[in-house]
């Protein structure tokens, strides 16, 4: 597990012939070749995470990509313009990527190094090969049945991705039965900035909460993989997150209905990855009775849905399928707790085979004759101490200490002599071990076939055991909602057609969950439309919260999209199609990109994909450059948005450029808000409120001085300020000169400069050589450090 986890591929080497059957060297062979993206172990592999092979077909203008989770049997493909193809990759983080090896460069240039990546020649990225090899998985004569018939692209990167299977010899995989097409119409695009600013999956600070540590509250690891998959994958269409939003009313009225689905999907474990291991024949004796438990509680679930008024509920319920024959087989053959290695027996109950039964009976009674003979001769012989073992080098033997030696009979064959006793055979222990042996070999070979037959017979329903795995993960889903909501006072937000976004005490869905016990957190109401207040310009100080409300209400918004209840006393969201965010600030120094450059690639991008229907997040444009590069360049972008001549996206943009606060003036759509704050004996208290209109102060120092800035910093800027903002309001008759902006001494705390100032105030300059003069100047460079 190491070594794949590493990125390395690891090949395992079985024996490929029964040893019992040669007399010579066991044949040995590659059996499989483990990758980090072609794997069952339960080591490499993460319960709450899906582990992805993608495969990449990498022509422009349109590209092609599957993902392949072996683990689970989900087969995906989608295509779309290398913008669509990289949010697809981002959002589903797969393990290993497979690439054109003549597109090695180009990949490196989109992607670095951030992912384990195989290289294939160009002859298996063609449709044609690619359509021979996914027709010949699935046993069909055409794709059509799957709707990706007019995906050519999506078709190659699939056929890689199966090329690929048989390459690392994975050749049962009859649990990769479907293909599906993502639907680039039916999710809210969310590119790899936005994924990571929002903090959705991974946060750049160790041990930092993500969005989905607070949602995920679901119970079984496959309800925890479709969580993340939402996550990413927000719907676009009303009617679905309708019926998710109607599920999770249901479960919050109905406690008992909550209660009894939760109680049984704690027995479900990991149904999806379970069904994979019987269709490769991976699955242990243990695991294959967590099957079974599996099965038994879907029943209750059903029932207790059906039960239910929920339109959505009942759907769910009538598509479970407990699988009655395969389970009633599957309680009736096996025991309670067999061993998780086969070989070790015990895993038929008694009745299921006449055969197995008689061998349990000889090689069970068989040990009451060892004992039986152990306690005889030791009467016999006078030997107290006298033991039964077995060892393979002559099997079952008599072991009698050097205290006793002298008592043990002529009939008796020595075959060892130890230090401290001797071990015996008899003619009688050799006839009954040849019977123990024989029924003990024959029981484990027997088993073994019993239970490939089970195991085969299960094979049968794979595909309604995957369909009941991904209605229970829905479930689990919706009732973790539910759970999220009754814990956190969510409310049920509104979806519509129309192009608002109408939030009242909004608050950030992760932030709240950090706070010290008997602190709340300060909501706020955010309004935006396409024709009154498109865009919010919001100024305010540094610290006073502008970054969180500007995430919290993208959030707000997507957990609305996902189905979830939402952090707020009421949200009324006009569907978005596109969020997009340019928060933070962060280098990318590996590809020899600046903060500013970064900040420019990542805000060129949103400007060249909007839509009518977008939210943008804008958080401080333009502080990586000058002061003056700065304002022109936010300025222009939000001009530029408010100007649009197709799209009118609604944005917030949060900035420390007060200047931008005079486009209300002329543009109509732009609203000046900010986030208030009480200064108190030259102290500030962030309130952390909206409120509307602009403000020209950022309090940057009041900043520093909480961040333990020393006094003389604090006190120079704070002389400095003054003095710049006298010569802006001087401007109009001339630039006036500062004062002195070189350092004083009188005005530092250091004592040392004290005393350096008292030296100097004390000098007769008068009186002084040039030489003294020097020496002066020398003491005072020693005192400096020089």
């Amino acid at each position: 597990p190491k070594l794949v986890k590493a990125g390395q591929k690891v090949a395992i080497c079985d024996q490929l012939e029964d040893p019992k059957l040669t007399k010579t060297i066991v044949k040995r062979g590659v059996t499989e070749l483990v990758t980090p993206g072609v794997s069952y172990n339960d080591k490499i592999l993460n319960q709450k995470e899906n582990n992805f092979l993608a495969c990449i077909h990498m022509e422009d203008p349109v590209r092609g990509v599957s993902f392949l989770d072996i683990s689970t049997g989900e087969f995906l493909l989608a295509q779309g313009n290398p913008a669509y193809i990289d949010k697809l990759i981002q959002s589903f983080k797969p393990s290993e990527v497979i690439v054109q090896r003549n597109k090695r460069d180009e990949f490196l240039a989109d992607y670095g190094h951030q992912f384990y990546v195989t290289y294939f020649d160009d002859w298996v990225f063609t449709l044609d090969f690619a359509y021979e090899i996914l027709l010949r998985h699935f046993q069909t004569t055409s794709l059509k049945g799957f709707g990706v018939e007019d995906l050519s692209q999506g078709i190659i990167a699939a056929g890689g991705a199966l090329h690929y299977l048989a390459e690392t010899r994975h050749d049962r995989v009859k649990h990769i039965a479907n293909l599906s097409r993502i639907e680039e119409d039916r999710y809210v695009w969310l590119d790899r900035f936005t994924i990571r600013n929002l903090e959705l999956l991974h946060s750049p600070q160790e041990n930092a909460t993500t969005l989905l540590d607070v949602m995920d509250k679901t119970i079984s690891p496959m309800g925890s993989r479709m969580m993340r998959r939402w996550m990413v994958l927000p719907l676009k269409e009303i009617k679905p997150v309708a019926e998710r939003l109607d599920v999770v009313d249901t479960l919050l009225a109905d406690d008992d209905l909550a209660a009894r689905i939760a109680g049984q999907l704690k027995l479900i474990g990991d149904l999806e990855r379970l069904i994979s291991k019987v269709a490769t024949g991976r699955i242990n004796p243990r695991e294959l009775v967590q099957v079974k438990t599996a099965l038994l509680a879907i029943e209750p679930i059903k029932s207790s849905c059906l039960k239910s008024a929920n339109p959505a509920l009942q759907r769910i319920a009538d598509q479970l399928n407990p699988c009655t024959v395969i389970r009633n087989r599957l309680e009736k053959e096996l025991t309670e707790e067999p061993p998780v290695q086969l070989i070790k027996g015990n895993v038929f109950r008694k009745g299921v085979s006449e055969e197995l039964d008689e061998l349990r009976g000889l090689a069970y009674s068989g040990k009451d004759y060892l004992a039986n003979i152990q306690s005889r001769e030791s009467k016999l012989t006078g030997i107290p101490s006298l033991k039964i073992s077995f060892n393979n080098v002559f099997g079952y033997y008599l072991e009698v200490t050097n205290t006793h030696k002298d008592k043990v009979p002529e009939t008796w064959i020595r075959k060892q002599t130890l230090v401290n006793s001797e071990r015996y055979i008899t003619q009688e222990l050799k006839t009954l071990e040849e019977k123990i042996l024989n029924a003990e070999d024959k029981i484990i070979t027997l088993e073994t076939q019993l239970y490939e037959e089970l195991v085969h017979a299960v094979t049968e329903y794979i595909q309604p055991v995957q369909l009941n795995a991904q209605l229970l993960a829905q479930l689990d889903c919706l009732l973790s909602f539910a759970l999220l909501a009754a814990e956190n006072g969510y409310t049920r937000p509104v979806l519509n057609e129309g192009y608002a976004i109408d939030i009242k005490n909004g608050r950030h869905p992760v932030i709240e969950k950090q706070l010290p016990p008997g602190e709340k957190y300060i909501a706020n109401d955010v309004f935006l439309d396409n024709e009154r207040q498109q865009i919010i310009i919001i100024t305010g100080p540094n610290m006073s919260g502008k970054s969180a409300l500007l995430r919290q209400t993208a959030l707000i918004v997507l957990m609305a999209q996902m189905g979830s209840f939402v952090p707020a006393k009421h949200a009324t969201v006009g569907v978005v199609d596109k969020v997009f965010t340019r928060v933070g600030a962060s280098d990318n120094i590996s590809s020899g990109e600046s903060t500013f450059m970064v900040e420019m690639n990542e805000t060129a991008s949103i400007l060249n994909n909007i839509s009518n229907r977008s939210l943008i997040l804008l958080d401080e444009i333009g502080r990586g450059t000058s002061t003056y590069d700065g304002i022109s360049i936010a300025w222009a972008i939000a001009e530029f948005l408010h100007n649009h001549h197709t799209y009118r996206p609604k944005v917030l943009f949060a900035t420390h450029y007060h200047e931008l606060n005079d486009m209300a003036e002329t543009m109509k759509r732009i609203r000046n808000y900010h986030v208030s704050v009480k200064e108190i004996n030259n102290k500030v208290i962030f309130l952390r409120k909206l409120a509307k209109g602009g403000t020209e102060h950022s309090f940057g120092i009041h900043v520093a001085r909480m961040a333990g800035m020393p006094a003389m910093v604090i006190r120079r800027a704070g002389e400095l300020l003054k003095q710049l903002e006298k010569n802006h309001s001087n401007s109009g008759a001339g630039q006036a000169k500062p004062d002195d902006m070189q350092l004083s001494f009188i005005q530092l705390d250091d004592p040392l400069l004290y005393q350096i100032r008292d030296d100097i105030l004390h000098i007769d300059i008068n009186a002084l050589t040039p030489v003294e003069a020097l020496m002066k100047l020398n003491e005072i460079k020693k005192l400096l450090g020089g």
